[in-house]
């Protein structure tokens, strides 16, 4: 299998397919049919750190995430988030846009709790949208706006085009994603999550398997095994299970303490230093106030169910 690419922005990944282009880092916007000139054409698999809104008014395609296959046509509007397996394959093109922006630049200039005012940003399994003629003149006439907006020099261009973007998301949310719900994606088919749960495992069943001195596991560790902005994961975790990265750290930690304490001859100090604690006193506290007793008050209360 070859190694799949991850690609910070949107010129990156141009770049590395032979056809650069300009852009500004946090936000840009392009019109395909000046990018992309030969058809069919068919992208390589990458890992994008940025979202993408693609507008096709006239053409025809597919577009893979994951292991989702969607065909695309005229009237389409689509768009992809960070940290996914993706790829394209153009059939025809005629008329279409493609917007990309990072994390950074939608709570800077969009919303700063920008998850929570559209959490349909988070979808993972995200088919394309196909509009009626009127409604996608609609979205047409907004995205048209940014587009000539990017093109000027304003000391105001970064909060006019946020503005106008806040704009085409509230359409976006109002004609397709209106009653979405993040917490039923997380509970059926969150690849993300998923994927955060097993590397948990992971990390965890090892110190359990073999007990030794490590480091205290931390978000961007976890991110950085899944290509994953910390901010970003931080956010489809809490968005889709409810609960916070630390919250899931905090429990199997506590889980593989009280599994060490109950099935080793280990000393809490011994399994302070393993579970990535640096001192055995900060074990104890955390210990005591995830299960309300500390490490050696639960053993003894062991002891005492065993005698």
């Amino acid at each position: 299998m070859n190694e799949i690419i991850v690609h910070q922005t949107i010129a990156d990944f141009y770049s590395h397919v032979g056809l650069p282009i300009e852009q500004d880092i946090d936000f840009t916007i392009h019109y395909l049919p000046d990018i992309h000139q030969q058809f069919p054409y068919k992208s390589p698999i990458f890992r994008a750190e940025y979202f993408s809104f693609v507008f096709m008014k006239e053409g025809s395609g597919h577009y893979l995430t994951d292991n989702h296959r969607f065909s695309v046509g005229n009237h389409t509007i689509y768009f992809t988030n960070p940290g996914h397996i993706k790829a394209f394959e153009i059939d025809t093109l005629q008329d279409a846009y493609i917007i990309t922006l990072t994390e950074a630049f939608l709570r800077e200039n969009v919303h700063p709790d920008i998850f929570e005012e559209f959490p349909f940003l988070l979808a993972e399994t995200v088919p394309p949208k196909q509009l009626s003629e009127e409604e996608f003149r609609e979205t047409e006439s907004i995205y048209q706006q940014i587009s000539h907006h990017f093109q000027t020099d304003s000391l105001y261009k970064n909060r006019i085009l946020g503005n106008l973007f806040v704009v085409l998301l509230l359409k976006i949310k109002e004609r397709c994603w209106q009653l979405y719900n993040p917490l039923e994606e997380g509970d059926r088919n969150s690849q993300i999550v998923k994927t955060f749960k097993k590397l948990l495992a992971k990390q965890f069943t090892g110190i359990l398997e073999k007990p030794q001195e490590s480091t205290l596991l931390q978000v961007q560790d976890l991110a950085h095994e899944m290509n994953l902005h910390p901010n970003y994961l931080s956010q489809v975790i809490k968005s889709k299970t409810g609960q916070s990265v630390h919250h899931w750290i905090n429990k199997r930690t506590l889980a593989t303490a009280k599994s060490l304490l109950r099935n080793t001859t280990l000393s809490s100090k011994e399994i302070s230093y393993s579970l990535g604690f640096s001192e055995a006193t900060h074990f104890s506290r955390f210990f005591k106030k995830q299960a309300g007793m500390t490490p050696t008050a639960y053993k003894k209360s062991l002891q005492l169910t065993h005698s």
